[in-house]
């Protein structure tokens, strides 16, 4: 009886999957359990598992043998084909069709795992040129205050970053010398491993795909070709920023073979004491006097650059919100300005001189109220609650 594991369950599909469902199925498994992904102490077991799922899909690919297998399990499979001829006819380039967005080919040998440095299956095994890198992204993050994100600012921010080499102008050899061939994979960049029907070529350790190795390593970037420096770098931040936002500026990463990465910034704008934000709007609050509220008049208001009078209507309650236009935050993105809202609160006195309670008195009495078993004072203060 068969102890292999069924080929569905190996994938993790179910027997009614599509050869699409199988393709996308495949190549996540591969490419998490490739022996070249993870660490040294893993990598006898991620070989077996490798080998399990490939085993799986070149079946489960095939129409003829997914049929046999099918209809008659492993047994159908082991009789009808040799163990190494259950590759035959599997189209593994396919696996990664549809890729190119993300900056790889369609085929799974050259493209997809040539990324990573390995080929399976012994695929294309002549001279391939070591592919050169960009330079590593960096982030780092800044906090500005809401008057810089509503008006736009300019920061400086040390950053240390690799950079080219000055002195081997990023070769790694010392001024003068020059590489020779390397002598383990004889200038191809990568090595073939095989374990009985299974090849993989991968990328050699001595000259990390190069080809060559260096005889006398630079001495001031010790052959790396990159040296870590510290630069101070001007960062221009747009009017209308916000926590999270995410500002990309090119060209500001880590140095690589073949270019720079970028530098993103994010951005924290820290609380204020006055104002809160809801979007390109800001919310504040101004207190008004009692007489103010049932009367009307005019009150003055902090903006974020300077300050305004606003009219306050004759009988406006509590809790009343009045628009400022235009006196927000700028869009990011240029769609305009949001508003300022004003929250209008009524102060009432908690204690009261005697000419002030005899007018309020006289105020209760002209409006019908009873006095003696409840203030009028304290009427006031319910209803602004």
């Amino acid at each position: 009886m068969s102890t292999k594991r069924d080929y569905y369950e190996i994938l993790g599909v179910k027997k009614s999957a599509n050869l699409d469902e199988i393709k996308k199925a495949y190549r996540e498994l591969a490419l998490r359990y490739h022996p070249d992904r993870v660490p040294h102490e893993q990598k006898k077991e991620a070989e077996e598992k490798f080998k399990e799922i490939s085993e799986a899909y070149a079946v489960l690919s095939d129409s003829q043998k997914r049929g046999l297998y099918d209809q008659y399990g492993h047994s159908g499979i082991d009789q009808k084909y040799a163990y190494e001829d259950i590759f035959k006819g599997a189209d593994f380039s396919s696996v990664f069709e549809g890729l190119g967005e993300f900056g790889f080919g369609s085929s799974i040998l050259d493209e997809v795992f040539g990324d990573l440095g390995f080929d399976i299956f012994g695929g294309r095994t002549g001279h391939r040129a070591s592919r050169g890198r960009r330079g590593r992204d960096l982030e780092v993050a800044v906090s500005i205050g809401l008057e810089e994100a509503a008006s736009g600012a300019e920061k400086t921010i040390t950053l240390p970053r690799y950079e080219t080499c000055v002195v081997c102008s990023g070769s790694g050899a010392k001024p003068g010398t020059k590489k020779t061939v390397c002598p383990q994979c004889k200038g191809q960049g990568r090595t073939i491993v095989s374990s009985g029907f299974f090849q993989m070529a991968q990328t050699c350790s001595r000259c990390s795909g190069e080809g060559s190795i260096m005889q006398t390593p630079c001495p001031e970037c010790r052959g790396e070709g990159r040296s870590k420096i510290t630069r101070k770098i001007k960062v221009k931040i747009p009017p209308g920023v916000d926590t999270g936002s995410n500002l990309r500026i090119r060209g500001e990463g880590e140095a690589g073979t073949v270019g720079r990465g970028d530098l993103y910034v994010a951005i924290e704008v820290k609380p204020h004491p006055v104002f809160e934000r809801h979007g390109n709007d800001l919310l504040t609050e101004v207190t008004i006097s009692l007489p103010k509220a049932i009367l009307g008049g005019e009150v003055e208001v902090a903006t974020l650059n300077s300050k305004v009078k606003m009219r306050i209507p004759a009988g406006t309650q509590s809790g009343k919100i009045f628009r400022l236009k235009e006196k927000g935050i700028p869009d990011v993105h240029d769609r305009g300005i949001g508003d300022e809202l004003v929250r209008v609160v009524v102060d009432i006195p908690r204690s009261l001189s005697a000419e002030q309670r005899k007018a309020i008195e006289e105020f209760a009495r002209a409006s019908g109220e009873e006095i003696n078993k409840e203030s009028f004072g304290d009427k006031i203060k319910k209803a602004f609650k």
